[in-house]
């Protein structure tokens, strides 16, 4: 076990192999568990509501307004939209000027509000239009209640659903690589007693294959996380707008618990199973 030119021998890279695909598998449910966390932060953050001015208001007044809601901790962004500007949008989407008919401009001034990820559930929302609708300027304020609802109730359906996956792959990813890890020490068995015949400790004899065991899967990691990334430059090269979910960060994160996970099972299956057959008979070796 201790000769270099049986450390990277056929059971090894077999071993290897067998690991990188269970840690890439993994490694992509860690990815979507964590992408899906940003994906429901950045819808919540991107539903917008208006809030309509008073058409007596005066705009410095206005302006003093939207410049109050962006020190409130639940706002993300504000954007003034003034009475001509709505007018001329309305304009474009209806391909027809309204003041043409009707002389006048219909449009209110208004206030465009997205909210910090945190404040939208219903609770929040109903608090936060209290407190807007408190001050004098404000006529009305329209969000869309039910697209909020409807992205909370979805997104808490699909973190169930992801996390269930992740506890479910996990346990199946430690079954398969401690079948591997289990099957290649099987076939040191003899050598294991041998060793304990000449009077070696446990703690010894259980070395090499923890050593062995660990760069198992430090390489199935570092060769998993390539594959990731792999994939990611390709859907990033492919469709750019996904930079919003798959960032340097989330990378990182993704990375880390791959080599986490990597190094930490095939040690604690490398662990269990020697200490197995360390304690075996001679009279068991040959009916395992």
């Amino acid at each position: 076990m201790n000769r270099k030119s049986s450390f990277f021998d056929m059971q090894f890279i077999t071993s290897s192999i067998s690991t990188t695909m269970v840690l890439l598998l993994l490694g992509l449910v860690v990815y979507f568990v964590i992408a899906a966390d940003k994906l429901s932060t950045y819808a919540r953050e991107n539903i917008a509501f208006y809030i309509l001015i008073d058409d007596n208001t005066k705009e410095t007044d206005i302006l003093q307004f939207q410049k109050q809601l962006n020190q409130k901790p639940y706002v993300k962004q504000t954007t003034y939209i003034s009475k001509n500007q709505a007018l001329k949008e309305q304009t474009e989407a209806m391909g027809t000027d309204p003041t043409e008919f009707l002389g006048y401009n219909p449009f209110s001034a208004s206030i465009e509000v997205k909210l910090n990820a945190i404040y939208t559930n219903t609770d929040s929302l109903r608090w936060i239009k209290n407190d807007i609708q408190s001050h004098k300027q404000v006529v009305e304020l329209s969000y869309p209640q039910e697209l909020l609802n409807a992205v909370n109730q979805n997104i808490q359906k699909l973190t169930i659903i992801l996390l269930g996956l992740a506890i479910l792959l996990t346990f199946i990813s430690f079954a398969l690589i401690n079948n591997t890890i289990r099957l290649t020490i099987y076939s040191k068995r003899f050598l294991i007693y041998t060793m304990k015949l000449v009077g070696a400790n446990w703690a010894f004899i259980r070395k090499p294959f923890l050593i062995r065991n660990i760069w198992i899967g430090i390489i199935s990691a570092a060769a998993a996380s390539s594959l990731l990334i792999g994939i990611a430059y390709t859907a990033l090269k492919y469709e750019a707008d996904l930079s919003i979910i798959i960032t340097v960060k989330t990378m990182l994160l993704v990375i880390a618990a791959i080599f986490i996970f990597g190094i930490l099972i095939t040690s604690l299956c490398a662990l269990f199973s020697i200490n197995k057959y360390l304690k075996i008979k001679s009279s068991e070796l040959y009916t395992m």
